[in-house]
């Protein structure tokens, strides 16, 4: 995978990397370009450019308040933006109707809260979408289902509902759940943030064996020992900005733009 010539970013910051296609010429899989957003006064999203490309681990750090979240949420148009452009697998985002249900059965989530219907056995969450959106046969969804299940190590729970499940439990039933639509790229949300201490590493393994298998991903996270395993790409944003962009190694034992710098030296030293 290639880098384009270095782009120009604001005063005294790092230089922005933008990683085009491959050297086969492949098109990225996802791509923002001058992405723009406000709410009201505040600027949130400041000048986005990014492309990841198709099996690429893109791990999203950075200080509360950044644009992670926002920038996550626009990729799949739970937040609109006010210009640039987003592009999924080459087609432009689409605003709204079918065309943007159809997009979003290519892009799977996973949030910060479950987000399960707590109404529904553990089964009936994961079977639901494929069947209604993808018109799955029952039998069919059902078996997959099972597979998903027993993929992220929770098969055993298949018929109890959420509140019976631990919070570890429940998210690894939520990236099933996404990957049950067979999704092109799955994007994470801070998705060990609601989570008690000890049960987020087995969402994080979880995670780990996804990219090792291929899954395009775009995670963001405060977990850097996740970033540093499983990323091939970290990003970094502030204050609406990515300021920097490397390799795990290369940010976490050098970074460049003082902010990146003080960030790094608060969370990795507590």
């Amino acid at each position: 995978m290639s880098e384009s010539n270095t782009q120009q970013t604001a005063a005294g910051l790092a230089p922005v990397q933008a990683v085009q296609a491959d050297s086969e010429g492949a098109r990225p899989l996802v791509e923002l370009a001058h992405v723009e957003k406000h709410y009201g006064r505040l600027h949130v999203l400041k000048d986005i450019n990014l492309q990841v490309c198709q099996g690429e681990v893109l791990v999203v750090v950075g200080p509360s308040g950044s644009g992670k979240s926002t920038m996550c949420r626009t990729i799949n148009r739970l937040e609109s933006i006010d210009s640039g452009v987003i592009r999924i697998d080459g087609e432009l985002l689409p605003e709204e109707g079918k065309d943007l249900a159809r997009l979003r059965a290519e892009v799977g989530m996973v949030f910060q809260s479950f987000n399960l219907f707590a109404n529904k056995t553990i089964l009936e969450n994961v079977t639901l979408a494929p069947i209604k959106v993808r018109h799955m046969a029952r039998k069919d969804a059902e078996d997959y289902a099972m597979d998903l299940l027993a993929r992220v190590g929770v098969q055993s729970q298949a018929s109890k509902m959420p509140s019976q499940l631990s919070g570890g439990q429940q998210q690894r039933v939520a990236i099933a759940r996404a990957l049950a639509m067979k999704p092109k790229i799955m994007l994470f949300d801070e998705p060990t943030s609601a989570l008690d201490p000890e049960m987020v590493n087995e969402v994080l393994d979880v995670m780990i064996e996804l990219a090792q298998e291929g899954m395009t991903m775009i995670c963001v996270t405060h977990e850097m020992g996740f970033a540093r395993k499983a990323a091939d790409r970290i990003v970094f944003m502030a204050d609406g900005r990515i300021l920097e962009e490397g390799k795990p190694d290369e940010f976490f034992d050098h970074p460049q733009s003082e902010r990146a710098q003080e960030f790094l030296s608060k969370i990795l030293t507590h």
